[in-house]
């Protein structure tokens, strides 16, 4: 088997795509699809062996990859990585902006360490990223790049830190878009809802009941998948979004849309995409 993309085969054949967080989760089902597209797949993450196995996966379906591990949130270490990355493949075309992390938690429980780890984790390492690039690389020769926020539109409660982090991360892609249009790079945001994802096993066993409870408050009454964010982020790279920038695409099934006043009655007609030929079943769902 291998991924069954919407986009065009070989689109992006001898192009150098960044994604971190690429060790898991949509980071992982993104790198499996540019890599089906034809790209020279660079995954970044903090876990050697998480990355050997999804590099392991790739290369097995023919595809190119290759890893590095880099906390994004140190900025020696970003310059670093990036830098090794450029020796290696030459140029690079886009980033994949998706590394992040956070724990459930009032506002009120969260000390000052938690609330600036996920900051870092979810915002400063996704501008140094992003910068890090720019500055060594698309500032000559121009490209995309593309940040995975999060679905924070009416705030984020039980998770403020997380809300706080993606707002600020939707702002910075409307900056950069402008101030980094002249280069030739345009700059997107993609927003997940609720993604039936491995991330949601990271969770403590209590969370459970409320995870199960989530495709109720869904219009399409149901959860998304890896591949229906992976397939946006690939368009947003692609030559078809060529004058596409500053935007931000939600992907949520219209989760924030009326639900306090609209009825939700149960859907029919609903489909699902998902084209990963390698994704699993959260052990949460099951």
């Amino acid at each position: 088997m291998s991924y069954d993309s919407m986009l065009k085969p070989g689109i992006y054949t001898d192009k150098t795509i960044i994604v971190t967080g690429g060790g898991s989760g949509i980071g992982r089902c993104t790198a499996h699809e540019l890599s089906a597209l034809g790209a020279n797949v660079v995954i970044i993450g903090r876990k050697q062996e998480k990355l050997d196995a999804v590099v392991a996966e790739i290369q097995e379906d023919g595809g190119k990859v290759s890893a590095y591990v880099c906390d994004i949130r140190q900025e020696e270490n970003v310059k670093a990585t990036i830098k090794e990355i450029l020796d290696q493949h030459g140029t690079a075309y886009g980033l994949v902006n998706n590394a992040g992390g956070q724990f459930p938690s009032p506002l009120g429980s969260i000390n000052q360490k938690g609330f600036e780890t996920v900051v870092r984790t979810n915002l400063v390492g996704g501008f140094l990223m992003a910068r890090e690039l720019y500055t060594q690389c698309l500032s000559k020769n121009g490209g995309a790049i593309v940040n995975i926020i999060a679905d924070m539109w009416g705030g984020m409660p039980g998770m403020g830190h997380s809300g706080a982090a993606r707002a600020g991360m939707d702002n910075l892609t409307k900056t950069a878009a402008v101030e980094w249009a002249a280069s030739g790079v345009r700059v997107n945001a993609v927003a997940p809802g609720w993604i039936a994802s491995s991330g949601m096993d990271n969770y403590d066993a209590s969370m459970k009941p409320f995870i199960l409870s989530l495709q109720n408050a869904v219009p399409l009454k149901r959860l998304g998948t890896e591949a229906e964010v992976s397939s946006a982020i690939c368009f947003l790279l692609s030559p078809g979004a060529f004058f596409i920038s500053g935007e931000t695409i939600r992907i949520d099934g219209a989760a924030p849309l009326g639900g306090r006043v609209w009825p939700m009655p149960k859907a029919k007609n609903v489909e699902v995409y998902d084209g990963f030929h390698r994704s699993t079943k959260p052990k949460v769902l099951e």
